[in-house]
């Protein structure tokens, strides 16, 4: 499998993902909104982009369909519940669906919603698991809820099925948003030394060349996964003195989600 990450440089730090069969050179393309920055990849790998996959129908995660659309003939795949908010979508996928791309290449279908309701994302089938997976999950954070989320069903994401995916499984998110992300994570656990070394060594990082994480690491650096963590717990009670005495993982969940918004 062939996976280019592509920083978009604009303001909101998209990333885009080539995916590529090895073997028949066709490509998929992971919410192509800088269509040029895509296709000029593209050719550079001498792959051809045949499907596109939007993770959900956020504007900056589909703003470019048409005009791949129109350069490439590229068939559109998002999830079924995006039927309505995605013009021109060939496929609605649903859980448990693959994606396959050229001879090599099969991509198995999770529903995550949290981000909105009708987000998914991608999981590799290799001995080195990916996971494309827009923004339900940052480099060592989460994403928000506010437009047609509901962060209820991002934890039940988070728990239910990015928690038990192997500790070896690249994070391939959204966003560039790791730096600030660290610093969030920081805040609420001020003694966390391996997100103090994540941060000193990818602060001025060239996001053209950003550094992919695991879901080991990020359980280790990600305050979204650390929801028993005595320090982040008794953080949160500074700004949330109801918090039960004995808060189970979504209660922290929650309230940490509800800080990150104003944070």
């Amino acid at each position: 499998m062939i996976v280019k990450q592509l920083y978009a440089d604009n303001p909101i730090r998209n990333f885009h993902y080539l995916i590529a069969c090895p073997e028949t050179r066709e490509a998929l393309v992971i919410d192509p909104l800088d269509v040029d920055r895509c296709l000029n990849a593209a050719q550079k790998l001498g792959v051809k982009i045949a499907q596109i996959l939007n993770t959900h129908e956020h504007w900056d995660h589909i703003g470019g369909n048409e005009e791949m659309i129109e350069k490439t003939g590229a068939r559109v795949l998002a999830h079924h519940g995006a039927e309505d908010k995605i013009a021109h979508l060939d496929q609605g996928l649903k859980a448990g669906d693959t994606v396959q791309v050229g001879n090599s290449v099969s991509l198995k279908v999770l529903d995550t919603p949290g981000h909105t309701m009708s987000h998914v994302c991608l999981l590799s089938n290799s001995n080195h698991p990916a996971l494309f997976c827009g923004d339900t999950l940052f480099n060592a954070g989460a994403g928000n809820c506010k437009n047609g989320g509901h962060p209820h069903d991002l934890y039940e994401t988070f728990s239910g099925q990015l928690a038990a995916l192997p500790e070896n499984t690249l994070v391939y998110p959204g966003h560039d948003y790791m730096v600030n992300n660290l610093h969030f994570t920081l805040d609420r656990e001020p003694d966390n030394e391996t997100a103090k070394a994540y941060l000193a060594r990818l602060e001025n990082q060239d996001p053209h060349n950003a550094y992919v994480t695991t879901l080991g690491e990020e359980k280790r650096i990600n305050t979204f996964f650390r929801l028993q963590n005595p320090v982040v717990i008794e953080k949160l009670r500074e700004k949330f003195p109801h918090l039960s005495r004995n808060p189970g993982p979504k209660e922290v969940f929650l309230a940490l989600r509800e800080l990150r918004n104003s944070w």
